[in-house]
């Protein structure tokens, strides 16, 4: 897994991130969504490292990157602090612009990183998600039926670790390690079993559905939007489009048009069709 890449623990200040780089050309930075790590994108990223300097960092709190310690409102997990994250790992690797392309909660940071630091993502690719405000103001009964886990770990009066922690099997489930990859699964569930991992991820969702709908809220106010490229991979078998056409949804906060690829796959595209992944990104990458 990850040949000739070298995996180090880079200090940042208020927070450790554990990143796994390799390859040459212009750089890409990945960004993995809940409950994986930055493993996940291992069958991709040795198809991208020919043609590209390749960054796969574990977000803060979740892997074996650390977490600042819990502010009121949520801010030390909120995606604006995720995307300063990737915005000082990638000044430390050496790169001053880069293409950034998260999955999941990884697309909240990536677009995040591409609205806060405009001027230093040269294209952004955004996997099976939305602006978070945009599920949030579309929220019915059909939609927390599906993505109820939202509002679970998003919880502080009766916070989920409680009963994560006390049977993970239970709450998470993984294909077996032959279909996603035997060191993946094991790094997967080396952090699901850590109460730390479980509460930073917690944590996240809680500055969802407050802090990070206030940072999107602000932007849509001013008129800020995306400058770059942008690229949104949909997965065939996933719900997506539970709220909507998320090519309508996304329009508005891009100055570009948008660029629209199915992916045949479930929800873990990287892992389910990393071939197809890996070559839409690269033409995408391939364009001005």
């Amino acid at each position: 897994m990850f040949d000739d890449f070298v995996v180090e623990r880079i200090d940042l200040g208020d927070v450790t991130i554990r990143a796994r780089f390799g390859g040459q050309g212009t750089p890409v930075v990945l960004l993995h969504g809940h409950p994986r790590t930055h493993t996940t994108w291992h069958e991709v990223a040795s198809r991208l490292d020919a043609e590209h300097a390749v960054v796969c960092p574990d977000l803060r709190g979740y892997g074996e990157s650390t977490l600042p310690p819990d502010e009121a409102d949520h801010s030390q997990s909120s995606k604006r602090a995720m995307a300063g994250d990737v915005a000082r790992l990638m000044t430390r690797l050496g790169h001053d612009r880069f293409a950034v392309a998260g999955h999941d909660r990884g697309a909240l940071v990536a677009f995040r990183t591409a609205m806060d630091h405009p001027h230093r993502v040269s294209h952004l690719v955004v996997m099976d998600g939305l602006p978070v405000i945009e599920h949030l103001e579309r929220t019915d009964a059909r939609f927390a039926r599906a993505w109820w886990h939202w509002w679970f770990l998003g919880q502080v009066d009766k916070p989920a670790e409680r009963f994560i922690n006390a049977d993970p099997g239970a709450w998470y489930s993984t294909p077996p390690p032959e279909a996603m990859g035997a060191a993946n699964h094991a790094d997967v569930w080396a952090a699901l079993r850590n109460p730390g991992v479980v509460h930073g991820m917690c944590e996240d969702y809680r500055a969802g559905l407050g802090i990070d709908r206030d940072h999107d809220e602000a932007d849509r106010l001013a008129k800020r939007r995306v400058l770059c490229p942008t690229l949104l991979l949909e997965s065939a078998r996933d719900d997506l489009d539970i709220q909507g056409d998320p090519v309508a949804i996304w329009q508005p906060w891009l100055e570009l048009p948008i660029q629209h690829r199915v992916i045949d796959s479930g929800h873990h595209q990287a892992e389910e069709a990393p071939d197809e992944v890996a070559r839409a990104v690269s033409e995408f990458l391939a364009r001005p």
